[in-house]
């Protein structure tokens, strides 16, 4: 297409070859001159027609098209932004390849502009790191990374922690039990929301430890305390009420075969220091014995005769017949814990809000 000065230039030249031609024609020369004239001017002005016909688009379109904004110059196209996201339709249709007459193209929720300028997430991926959230989700929601699928590196996608396990997606140890969320769900099938999934008193992260079993509330076995049993005055001999105490302890003991014991005997304070002191060694060993005669190792088993209790007895627990008392006339079983921890009553993290 010619310019509008070609198109005036040219327009010119036919006008002075159609008045030359009026102007010299004459009748006598009409016959032998005339086609060569008529052919010339016909060719001059299909050019001008040609070129003068179309200079440019024609004017804007409401809406506008795609189609129309492709019709411009690269010039124009680089000064407009018509879906004002910041960035010129030069850019959106022919660097980007976005659409020029949407602000968000791929209708995740972020700007063009704001993909390509400010995050660096594909304008055209609603989801540019695949992990189902969309990016603007991401950014504005839930503050994940667009452009990472796990953005805690627990091991689990963001769009799982959200939309299915409700897990903190920017913690990787949303109970805070020393696993991290993915180990969890993955390769344990713990509770990723509970610290103490089988609810034995110890964390998961501590059963790890000890090499337990996760989901089973009996392992490890805990003794958390031990029955004591008393004795006749000045007496050291296991009565029957006392055996089935004992045998209930024993019962304990061969469950949680890890567990150590102390035997710590007293006496009451009637009598004097060395002989209640000897006294209280034989209830040791009573107990002792009946230990090792029901299946318990020696080997896990400590004495100690102590003789008389700390605390006198108070006159109302005092015998009828003497001054001394069957609470303190006793012998403890302690259970000695063999493990770095001692149980607790751990309790569930509530699910995760987004």
């Amino acid at each position: 297409m010619f310019g509008p000065y070609s198109c005036v230039f040219l327009f010119s030249v036919l006008l002075c070859l159609k008045l030359k031609f009026l102007t010299n024609l004459t009748e006598e020369s009409f016959m032998l001159k005339s086609p060569r004239y008529i052919l010339l001017a016909l060719i001059i002005s299909g050019f001008t027609f040609y070129g003068c016909g179309s200079s440019g688009p024609g004017p804007e379109p409401d809406p506008v098209t795609l189609e129309w904004l492709m019709s411009l110059p690269d010039e124009q196209l680089m000064e407009r932004d018509t879906d004002g996201d910041s960035l010129n339709d030069y850019d959106e249709i022919y660097v980007h390849s976005t659409d020029p007459l949407s602000p968000d193209t791929d209708g995740d929720g972020l700007s063009d502009s704001d993909e390509i300028n400010v995050n660096g997430t594909d304008p055209l991926a609603a989801d540019t790191d695949g992990d189902g959230l969309s990016d603007g989700d991401e950014v504005d929601v839930y503050g994940t990374d667009p452009l990472d699928t796990d953005t805690d590196a627990d091991g689990l996608a963001d769009g799982t922690e959200v939309t299915d396990l409700f897990t903190d997606a920017l913690n990787a140890d949303t109970d805070g039990d020393g696993i991290a969320d993915g180990e969890e769900v993955n390769d344990l099938s713990s509770d990723p929301l509970n610290p103490d999934t089988d609810g034995d008193g110890f964390s998961d992260g501590q059963e790890m430890e000890l090499g337990t079993d996760l989901l089973d509330g009996s392992d490890p076995a805990y003794i958390e305390e031990l029955s004591t049993i008393n004795f006749g005055f000045d007496r050291s001999d296991i009565t029957d009420s006392a055996a089935q105490t004992l045998a209930s302890n024993v019962e304990q003991l061969l469950d949680a075969p890890g567990f150590r014991i102390r035997v710590d005997a007293y006496t009451d304070h009637v009598g004097g220091d060395q002989y209640n002191l000897r006294l209280s060694l034989r209830r040791a060993n009573s107990v002792v014995e009946f230990y090792t005669d029901n299946g318990v190792s020696e080997d896990r088993i400590e004495s100690r005769g102590l003789g008389k209790a700390p605390t006198p007895c108070a006159e109302a627990e005092q015998d009828e017949d003497t001054p001394g008392c069957e609470r303190n006339r006793r012998a403890e079983t302690i259970p000695l814990n063999p493990y770095d921890f001692t149980p607790q009553n751990y309790q569930s993290v509530d699910p995760v809000e987004y």
